[in-house]
């Protein structure tokens, strides 16, 4: 099954302190199908790893994008105008691309799996199709 990568979950595989990275791992470790990190969240996990964990860690998640542990996936010009309307829909959550992505994305892929920490978007935004995300790694049972 298809299983969308937000950045915290990422950053705390990173970082060999983060209490989260264990869980985080074992949870990717279980994973068979595709892991999608839409290209919005990249950028997220480039920015806050460099800026936290530095030069080294920012190049191992270069050399995961390059190895294809993850397929970055890219937003079409169409599904920009979901973006919109989710934004739009959602307006008192301030919600930004990069989740918006996720959503979008979620939505493309077929699936309603999100590994993510972020649980006050999560839980408010609803599928395209509605019903409900499944966010793990809080989910998992």
């Amino acid at each position: 099954m298809t299983l969308i990568v937000d950045a915290g979950p990422l950053i705390a595989l990173m970082n060999t302190e983060d209490p989260s990275r264990d869980t985080v791992s074992q949870v990717l470790l279980r994973e068979s199908g595709q892991l999608i990190l839409p290209a919005p969240v990249s950028a997220e996990v480039d920015y806050f790893v460099g800026r936290r964990l530095g030069r080294a860690a920012r190049r191992a998640f270069f050399t995961d994008l390059a190895r294809g542990r993850f397929e970055v996936a890219c937003l079409e010009p169409n599904e920009y105008d979901l973006v919109i309307e989710y934004d739009q829909q959602y307006a008192d959550l301030d919600v930004g691309l990069a989740d918006l992505s996720v959503v979008v994305l979620a939505r493309r892929f077929r699936t309603r799996r999100i590994l993510t920490f972020d649980e006050r978007h999560f839980r408010a935004l609803r599928p395209l199709d509605g019903g409900s995300f499944v966010l793990l790694p809080r989910d998992a049972a």
